[in-house]
């Protein structure tokens, strides 16, 4: 029998049958993100046990294109508590899973000044493991000073819409 979920949130991803592991909350606030891109990724059995249990850390991550192909490096899904022997390495790079032409383009994209493939979370689709990559540029610390000044003003209003 299905479980139901009290709240809004798990209704959502019981429709979708996306249910989200890990969010980069850091990528958000220190990139412009231009254009977001969805992909699998290649894991070991004791990685997929691990992230389902949510022991995911994506803080430092990031995406670079080698060889024609698109690797995950520095993000670190902890080892499986009951693993044994045969148990992952952390930090290893993990092999993303996109379209030909969708490498072509985002190569292009990184090779121009300022942009980087950055992993904004991590989550389960249909029983895959998948990553949102975003192409994204480099905020200034102005630019990171104005969007806080205008969340502030966004809240302020939301508030005095409420009275």
């Amino acid at each position: 029998m299905a479980k139901k979920s009290g709240s809004k949130k798990g209704a959502a991803e019981a429709v979708s049958g996306i249910r989200i592991v890990s969010r980069n909350r850091k990528a958000r606030h220190d990139y412009a993100i231009s254009d977001t891109f969805e992909a699998g990724v290649v894991l070991q059995g004791t990685e997929v046990k691990s992230l389902r249990a949510g022991r995911v850390s994506m803080g430092d991550a990031y995406a670079r294109i080698k060889d024609g192909e698109v690797w995950l490096e520095h993000c670190h899904i902890d080892e499986y508590l009951q693993g044994n022997r045969y148990n992952h390495e952390p930090l290893r790079r993990r092999k993303l899973l996109l379209h030909r032409r969708e490498i072509h383009r985002l190569g292009i994209k990184t090779n121009e000044r300022g942009f980087t493939l950055v992993p904004l979370s991590i989550y389960f689709k249909r029983g895959r493991a998948k990553v949102e990559l975003g192409l994204a540029k480099g905020k200034k610390t102005y630019d990171r000073r104005e969007d806080i000044k205008q969340r502030d003003v966004k809240r302020q209003l939301a508030r005095e819409m409420r009275r």
